[in-house]
Parts: structure tokens; C-alpha cells; sequence
């Protein structure tokens, strides 16, 4: 058990590696994991089971604690990064399956890797982990309803079968998880230490698969679709931390928003895009998942030696007046 849990941890480290590792690998054998992509929505479903399985039901009361700033994670989460991916889509002039993949990127809730992320960047991880429990939970309504808004245009979106498949591979899994936590909590706690292991092997997978199967297209695409990727993730990033400065937010609620807008679901958009878009719209979440763990672990880097702003300071100052005030 301590073997797997160390091994779990080492996997967990050095996540951005092995996705890079199998992503080439992929690109240039296909045959290698071409047997995975069937069976990419089921992996997605263990990943969101695992997810399930590290909450509990008082954690959804943090959402209920502090709706102001949940609310606005959530609204800038399903703002920015859809608007991105429709303004990227045009300005690159991407083929209609491309863009399709672009935008239902940036039409899907938060990633779990965020509140990993939040937490080496000493960022708020319990607005972090809110956010990433209010935007999946709002994702079967909300990421078909903007995906056939701004998607619309160069393909067509089947909007009741999205709502359909986000339940399907999203909230009933997580819902079962969560279920077995408040039931089974003794024993789900000793397994906890092994989610990660189970969570990046399911991620590895569903790259290798979508690779495979869209290995041409990636080399004929490939440098395009990685420019407007970084871009769409980049830009969240900094549009995340200016609206968070805007609305006078600390500096630890600002990285959690910056990580958590511009980190997405791209596991649950690759599965997405294959069930309804076809293979090569399933690329751009594929990449998305290779480039956000690396910008993630870099900008988590960056702002872990941030701690303070204007706003931060100004509190510590009233906070030091009202603690002694005969000092001038």
C-alpha cells in the first residue's frame, strides 16, 4: 500500500511528463492507443467518481458561506473562457470541427487539477475547490446552452444530448462518489491517498486515445491549434487575476480565480467532442490537457511568490490601527 501510495504521489508530481510522454508516443504510433478512444467517456466517468469521492457534504455549505465570491468565479469562468475561445475560433479562422473543439474548451467548468494548482500557487483553495463544485454542477445546463450559442454557427450542436452525456459522465459520477464518502468514509479515506493515481492514469489514457485517433490532423494542424490553445489558457490566466484586482479581491482569492478561469474540464470537452463532434474536435481539449498541467505547475510557481497586494496591505493596516489605536 505504501509502494502505491508513493507511486501515486510520484505520478501526481510529475503528471505534465507522462501526458507529454504518451501524447508523442501517440502522435507517432497510433496504433498504440488507438484501443482507448471507445472508451473515453467511461474513463472520464472514473476520474469524476474519484473527484466525488474526495467531497463531502459540508463541503457544498462553502458554497453557501461565501456566494459572493463563488459567484463571481463562476460568472467569470463561463464569461471569459467561452468569450475567448469565440474570439480565437474567428481571429484564427479555424475549420468548423476545430472550432467546435476550441469553443466547447472554453464552454466547460473548471478542472479538478485547478485546486492542486490553487494550492502550490498558496492561493484560497476553498473558493478554488467551490468554484470547480459550482461550475460542474452548472455544466449540463450551461455548457450546452453557450457551446450552441457560439458554436452554432459552424456546426451543428445537439443540445439535448450534451445535457444527457455531461449527466451522465459527470454529475452521476460524482454523485456516486460522494454517496460512497458519506456512507463508507472510513474506508473511502484509505483509498483517498491512490485517487490521484487512478485520476492521471484515466488522463494519460484519454490523451493517448484522442491523439491516436487524430494523429493526422494534429500534424497537418498541429502548430495552429497549439498557438490558439495558449492563448485561450494564457489569457484566462491574466483575465481571471485583472478581474479579481478590479473587484478588490486579496491576493489569495485572486490566484484562485486566475488558476481556476483559465484551467478547464478538458477531459470532459474531449469526451464531449468525440461523442457528438467527431475526432479532430476532440483536439484542441487533447492539447488543452497536455498544455494547461505545464503553464498550471509554471504560473503556480509564479504566484506562490506573490502573497500580497494593495488590498492585503490596506486590511493589515486597518487591522494594526484598530489592534492599537493610540498609535499614530
Amino acid at each position: 500500500m505504501k509502494f502505491l501510495e508513493k507511486l501515486s504521489r510520484f505520478i501526481s508530481t510529475y503528471m505534465a511528463v507522462f501526458v507529454i510522454l504518451v501524447a508523442a508516443i501517440a502522435l507517432f504510433q497510433p496504433w498504440t492507443f488507438k484501443w482507448v478512444a471507445p472508451h473515453i467517456a467511461l474513463m472520464l466517468g472514473i476520474v469524476m467518481f474519484g473527484m466525488g469521492m474526495t467531497l463531502r457534504v459540508q463541503d457544498f455549505k462553502m458554497v453557501l458561506q461565501r456566494p459572493k465570491d463563488v459567484a463571481v468565479g463562476a460568472i467569470a469562468q463561463f464569461t471569459i473562457m467561452p468569450g475567448l475561445a469565440w474570439l480565437l475560433a474567428t481571429a484564427f479562422d479555424l475549420p468548423a470541427d476545430l472550432a467546435a473543439g476550441v469553443i466547447l474548451v472554453g464552454t466547460c467548468p473548471g478542472g479538478t487539477s485547478s485546486n492542486v494548482m490553487t494550492y502550490l500557487a498558496r492561493g484560497d483553495v476553498a473558493l478554488s475547490v467551490s468554484m470547480t463544485m459550482t461550475t460542474t454542477i452548472l455544466a449540463p445546463i450551461v455548457t450546452p446552452l453557450l457551446t450552441w450559442w457560439l458554436a452554432g454557427a459552424w456546426v451543428d450542436i445537439p443540445l439535448s444530448a450534451m445535457m444527457v452525456s455531461i449527466v451522465q459522465v459527470v454529475i452521476v459520477p460524482i454523485a456516486a462518489g460522494l454517496l460512497l464518502n458519506s456512507f463508507f468514509g472510513a474506508q473511502v479515506q484509505k483509498a483517498v491517498e491512490l485517487l490521484p493515481l487512478v485520476s492521471v492514469i484515466a488522463i494519460v489514457l484519454i490523451v493517448g486515445g484522442v491523439v491516436s485517433v487524430s494523429s493526422a490532423r494534429i500534424m497537418e494542424t498541429g502548430l495552429l491549434i497549439m498557438a490558439v490553445v495558449m492563448c485561450h489558457n494564457l489569457f484566462g490566466y491574466a483575465l481571471g487575476f485583472v478581474l479579481a484586482q478590479s473587484l478588490g479581491m486579496n491576493m489569495a482569492k485572486t490566484k484562485a480565480i486566475s488558476i481556476e478561469v483559465g484551467m478547464q474540464n478538458s477531459g470532459l470537452a474531449t469526451s464531449l467532442a468525440l461523442l457528438h463532434f467527431g475526432a479532430a474536435a476532440a483536439i484542441p481539449g487533447a492539447i488543452f490537457s497536455v498544455w494547461h498541467n505545464i503553464s498550471g505547475s509554471i504560473a503556480a510557481n509564479i504566484l506562490s511568490r506573490r502573497m500580497r497586494n494593495k488590498h492585503d496591505l490596506a486590511a493589515e493596516n486597518e487591522e494594526e490601527a484598530q489592534a492599537n489605536p493610540g498609535v499614530r
